[in-house]
């Protein structure tokens, strides 16, 4: 199978997680601290992935200097472009808030779901840029995976709450995930035959969207539920990815 194909593909697997965990927050009633706690673990995983999929390998093929423009230009973009969204009220929070919110505030669901495909377009690019060089990280693609779950389930969970239609929810994170797939099809096709300190500044900018991501987003949420808890889960997934990716 081509690579192009195999990048779309792992990249629509991993966004394929939003539409999972939509279906379990629709059907199911998940508690705050079973969340959160998932979110404490893929940050964890999502560190690893960044350091050793992303921003190791590009240091290795083109030095410091490309991998510090890209990676303090990654979370520049991510930065700006959150503070966009949140003056339109496009909302950062995964958990009980994220349901609340949308419960009182016609719309909020879809602004939610906006904020999803922002963190997912870096993440989703990450796994195709893995793939330029011959193979997808798997790691990358399992700590992407697990990231996507609890949004998913908050931001279908606040919907159904606020009486939207099944075909509503399922259809936003379906769209997502299919854009996901778009996004690592992407990754792929711009670092396919151009200069490798372009190649490796790509990299580490999707690293640095990563980041950023994590301390905007998923760490301040898992705190808020795991409480003590969260810095051991974190190590647990980080150790997880971290072995999956020696070991594969």
């Amino acid at each position: 199978m081509a690579l192009w194909i195999q990048a779309g593909l792992w990249g629509l697997l991993a966004g394929g997680a939003l539409l999972i965990g939509a279906f379990l927050g629709y059907v199911f009633s998940i508690p705050k601290r079973t969340l959160t706690g998932i979110m404490a673990f893929g940050g964890g995983v999502l560190i690893s992935a960044l350091c050793f999929e992303l921003v190791i390998p590009a240091y290795e093929a083109a030095g410091l200097l490309p991998v510090a423009i890209g990676f303090l230009l990654g979370g520049t973009i991510y930065s700006y472009s959150n503070y966009r969204l949140s003056k339109v009220g496009a909302s950062r929070r995964m958990c009980a808030e994220a349901r609340e919110e949308e419960m009182e505030r016609e719309g909020s669901g879809t602004a939610i779901a906006v904020g999803a495909l922002l963190d997912g377009i870096p993440e989703s690019m990450a796994i195709g840029l893995t793939v330029v060089t011959g193979h997808v990280s798997i790691a990358a693609v399992i700590a992407i995976f697990i990231s996507n779950i609890p949004e998913g389930i908050s931001s279908a969970a606040g919907m159904k709450q606020s009486g939207r239609k099944p075909s509503y929810i399922f259809g936003i994170w379906g769209g997502i995930a299919v854009i996901s797939g778009l996004a690592s099809l992407a990754g792929y096709s711009l670092c396919h035959n151009i200069p490798m300190a372009l190649q490796a500044g790509i990299m580490a900018s999707a690293a640095g969207a990563i980041l950023t991501m994590l301390a905007n987003t998923m760490i301040p949420e898992a705190f808020k539920g795991s409480k003590d808890w969260t810095g051991l889960l974190m190590c647990i997934g980080f150790l997880i990815a971290f072995s999956i990716s020696k070991l594969v």
